[in-house]
């Protein structure tokens, strides 16, 4: 799977060009500074389209500015771009917002996002009219937790077939630890996890072993990631409780 590392990484610009390069970046509409960074340095990179920054921010999203933006920085390197969505919002309100993607057909590869509190039959729609379809936690549904576990078993055994293996391509939005990660079958996950914690006043580090540079903070959090794989196929997580 590809493991994707999401900016902004608290550092200056050089070190976030050492600690980038030759991997692979999640960049947000919500926060373009190190775009030209990671386009120099990154084997690929995917293009986010901020909802969940802007929501959390209180500010609108301007979508014609990110159509705007995907058509001036999308190049052979951006593997994708996710569709615009509404964090919280009704299944109408994300459809309406599909149906209005401008790159239908066209050089840009707009990935849907499924919630996971919307519906499976929408999941349906969504594996059969993409190749790639991204799985974001709905409100109240905090991952890891065994309510998340179990809409991941439902929203798994639509996604395989029989034997486990994946009808369509997977990316898991903030998706990044091992132990999650390691249990499904992606094709790629994102996470800022690298970028959020590699700075003094993360109380994470301490003791004495931690890590005296902010690269080498990076790079403990990154092997810790990158050591680890998605499996081929799915086996649902042995978990037993009511369906939701």
């Amino acid at each position: 799977m590809i493991h994707y590392h999401g900016t902004r990484i608290a550092c200056s610009d050089d070190q976030a060009a050492r600690i980038l390069k030759g991997r692979h970046a999640f960049v947000s509409y919500a926060d373009t500074s190190q775009l030209s960074i990671v386009e120099e340095v990154c084997q690929s990179y995917a293009l986010d389209n901020g909802a969940y920054s802007f929501f959390n921010s209180g500010k609108p999203v301007d979508w014609d500015g990110y159509y705007r933006f995907l058509d001036d920085v999308y190049g052979p390197s951006t593997d994708f771009a996710i569709i615009p969505d509404v964090i919280g919002g009704s299944e109408k309100e994300q459809d309406d917002l599909m149906q209005q993607w401008p790159f239908a057909g066209k050089k840009i590869n707009g990935v849907p996002v499924w919630h996971s509190d919307e519906s499976i039959m929408r999941l349906e729609m969504l594996a059969d009219k993409f190749p790639l379809v991204c799985l974001g936690s709905g409100p109240g549904l905090r991952p890891d937790t065994p309510e998340w576990w179990n809409r991941m078993n439902q929203a798994f055994d639509v996604l395989t077939d029989k034997e486990g293996k994946p009808k369509v391509r997977i990316h898991l939005l903030k998706g990044l630890k091992p132990h999650i990660f390691s249990r499904l079958p992606l094709t790629s996950a994102d996470s800022t996890m690298v970028g959020r914690h590699t700075d003094d006043n993360d109380t994470n580090w301490s003791g004495r072993y931690k890590p005296l540079s902010i690269f080498s903070r990076a790079m403990v959090l990154i092997d810790r990631i990158e050591t680890f794989n998605s499996p081929k196929r799915w086996k649902r997580a042995p978990i037993q409780m009511e369906l939701i």
